[in-house]
């Protein structure tokens, strides 16, 4: 992809504050009477930094509801729990019908509710599922956590977020695909091959606290009370990896150039994002994202 990317950064001190102030530097009225999908970071039960922040949620969602689209759909897929437990035991349904919008849960849906990706060049044997949730939206909208990932992914951002918007299994289909992800040696290039079929017009990483090791369920927290957003899942990767690296991360974070990364590397090649740090564009929102904002880009100059 060619161009600069612009990453937000903003303090969150005050998370909702800090959230909205991130969405408000995105052209939100563009989602008015468009159908819009909601991807978050549900894989486990687990509190935030394991799961996206109820209030985080609850910002972002009244935000896309403020423009007036004509529908707005969470869809998830836990890895670690029945998904339906998950988003109960962490008021997200309860959010949902405070809120007004519709909560589709992926590991529910028959054959009808899913679109098979086949492509030359993936390193998926037989492709892939994507929930129709997301192939049939006009608009997607993400929001990811900040964590390293102990079960061969190395980093949870906005494109390991993706893996949660396809199927582990679809009924008629004698196929376990996260079976298939999780034994493979090219999981981080099948991880950004999915981002290649989802749309994502905003993205918002929490970065209040994060995981520096472990992941994604629980590991040392960090705290670099922080709110990134940006359309680029690219670059908002790299701006992570650039921060797990100015606390101290694992080898797999530390070691090597950020755009030899694997996961970033492949979503380069597919032009997903960026291609190089040199376009990533820090845009602070405050002082506070100022400050952060210095310690990320000598991490970009240093280790790009």
């Amino acid at each position: 992809m060619t161009g600069q990317a612009d990453i937000f950064l903003a303090s969150a001190a005050d998370r909702a504050d800090g959230v909205s102030k991130v969405l408000g530097a995105f052209d939100l009225p563009v989602l008015a009477g468009t159908d819009v999908a909601l991807k978050a970071n549900f894989n486990s039960a687990d509190p935030f930094p394991a799961s996206t922040h109820i209030v985080t949620l609850a910002v972002i969602a009244d935000a896309i509801l403020d423009t007036g689209p004509s529908k707005l759909t969470l869809a998830e897929r836990s890895g670690m729990g029945p998904t339906r437990e998950v988003l109960s035991e962490l008021g997200v349904l309860a959010l949902a019908q405070d809120r007004g919008f519709t909560v589709t849960i992926l590991d529910e849906l028959d054959r009808t509710g899913w679109h098979e990706v086949q492509a030359a060049g993936l390193h998926w044997s037989r492709g892939f599922f994507l929930a129709n949730a997301f192939a049939r939206a006009d608009h997607v909208v993400h929001t990811c956590c900040l964590k390293t990932h102990r079960f061969g992914g190395h980093f949870t951002g906005s494109l390991k977020n993706a893996v949660g918007c396809i199927a582990r299994t679809v009924p008629g289909v004698n196929f376990d695909f996260m079976n298939e992800l999780h034994g493979s040696p090219a999981q981080r290039s099948m991880i950004a091959e999915i981002n290649r079929f989802v749309k994502a017009d905003v993205v918002i990483m929490d970065a209040t606290e994060g995981f520096a090791s472990g992941g994604p369920d629980k590991g040392k927290i960090i705290r670099p009370e922080v709110i990134i957003g940006g359309k680029d899942r690219v670059a908002v990767d790299a701006v992570g990896i650039a921060l797990l690296r100015s606390f101290g991360s694992v080898p797999d974070i530390m070691n090597g150039r950020i755009f030899g990364l694997e996961q970033i590397r492949r979503a380069a090649e597919l032009e997903i994002g960026v291609s190089s740090v040199n376009a990533i564009n820090l845009i602070p929102l405050d002082s506070a994202g100022e400050k952060i904002g210095r310690k990320i880009q000598e991490q970009l100059d240093a280790g790009g």
